[in-house]
């Protein structure tokens, strides 16, 4: 009886023995990734051409995780927050994907990013590279719920043929010597605009798809102001700097005819734009211009120097994952080092040694690597993070229902501002 009790005490040591190996042997030791065949699907709003370079950095990830499958799924910008909504409602979200400035605060609100503090403990992965201002909108009550591969400062992409044509001074040398302001981009704008119908030249666009008014915060901000105040709870554009922003671009549309109007199809691709406003990661589009040279340029300054608007994109492992080391494996991976410096062909990069590195300021097309050092990297300390709020949407909305008022002529800049401030301010209050 005795030699039974001893045989089965000692078949339960080993059992437990042998369970306590392979899981994590303390709270602090997080479980290690099974080798076991798993399948992550990871989703993104990319283009053909970063699906292609993801491909690619997941054969890489495969080199050392021949065991994870990754599936890639792109959903168009546009759709892709409530895409992720109705998944995270059918409790059927990707393992993980990309995120956005302007979705971290409902993701958030929502409950659905997963923690991943635990990579401040891994030396490998060397967090300290990472800009410490590049994380904080993935930080919330000192726990990290999403890691960096993009930080885009806009800037000002001009056609440099036409500002030759026109004899005007360059807006990088004007930059330099403290002179590239916004009252010296609306005369450049003018000068630059010609021909009429189909050959018309405008001198400048800031809208990229007639929906992302967001850049035009630049000239408020370099004033001092914004569209929202600092706690993002307050309208604060229906003040001298938000009707001056109006002004401007209705003097530009009906007075000078510098800037196209509203639905009009004009590129900065087909040479029709002078001066485009756009993130730093528009160059992976502008590299593919050979009709005419171009070039990139700071914002212009207002009384309180440049201020432009920055971008930002991360990686986040969403809530209910049935593969979460695995997840968080791939996650390490993209984010790492060796994964910033292949995304750097086309983002800019959140980590130090890859931001200032030959790889990222020389490829293939760029701009001249002094103007991204000075349009770009010296820019990056005073950019003012893309607003963001659970109620984005509804907001977002609301001020474009005020540029319609504008494109159509049906209301002045000054009744605008104090229309969305009425239609803005409950939703920042929810």
């Amino acid at each position: 009886m005795k030699k039974a009790i001893v045989m089965v005490l000692t078949v339960l040591m080993a059992a437990f023995t042998f369970g306590c190996s392979n899981t994590a042997t303390s709270p602090n030791q997080p479980a290690q990734p099974s080798n076991e065949p798993v399948e992550l699907t990871f989703m993104t709003w990319g283009n053909q051409t970063h699906l292609e370079l993801y491909e690619k950095l997941i054969q890489q990830f495969n080199q050392t995780h021949p065991n994870i499958k990754v599936k890639l799924e792109s959903v168009p910008f546009p759709d892709y927050q409530q895409k992720i909504t109705v998944l995270a409602a059918g409790q059927e979200l990707p393992d993980l994907g990309w995120v956005s400035e302007r979705m971290v605060p409902q993701f958030m609100a929502n409950g659905i990013l997963e923690d991943v503090s635990d990579v401040k403990e891994d030396a490998a992965f060397k967090l300290d590279d990472m800009i410490p201002s590049t994380l904080e909108l993935f930080q919330k009550d000192g726990k990290l719920y999403g890691l960096p591969f993009s930080t885009p400062p806009s800037v000002m992409f001009y056609n440099k043929d036409l500002f030759d044509k026109a004899g005007l001074k360059s807006p990088n040398d004007l930059a330099k010597e403290g002179k590239w302001t916004w009252e010296e981009f609306e005369k450049a704008a003018k000068a630059i605009t010609s021909g009429t119908g189909a050959s018309k030249v405008y001198g400048a666009n800031f809208f990229r798809d007639w929906k992302t008014w967001i850049l035009l915060s630049s000239y408020a901000w370099s004033n001092g102001s914004g569209p929202f105040n600092k706690e993002m709870n307050q309208f604060t554009w229906n003040d001298q700097y938000g009707v001056e922003t109006l002004n401007m671009l209705q003097r530009m549309m009906f007075t000078d005819g510098s800037h196209p109007k509203a639905g009009e199809q004009v590129s900065f691709e087909a040479g029709k734009i002078g001066m485009f406003f756009d993130v730093y990661s528009y160059v992976s589009k502008a590299r593919a211009i050979k009709d005419f040279k171009w070039d990139i340029a700071p914002m212009p300054s207002g009384s309180q120097g440049s201020a432009p608007m920055l971008g930002q994109a991360g990686y986040s492992i969403f809530k209910g994952t049935k593969h979460p080391q695995e997840a968080k494996e791939l996650l390490k991976f993209l984010a790492s080092v060796e994964g910033i410096q292949a995304t750097s062909s086309f983002f800019v990069p959140p980590r130090l040694s890859v931001l200032n590195s030959d790889q990222f300021l020389n490829q293939p097309g760029n701009p001249d690597p002094a103007h991204i050092k000075q349009a770009v990297i010296e820019e990056m300390p005073k950019a003012r993070l893309q607003p963001g709020h659970v109620e984005w949407q509804k907001i977002d909305n609301a001020i474009l229902a005020g540029f319609d008022q504008l494109f159509g002529q049906t209301a002045q800049p000054e009744d605008i501002v104090k229309t969305m401030e009425e239609k803005v301010n409950p939703l920042l209050k929810q």
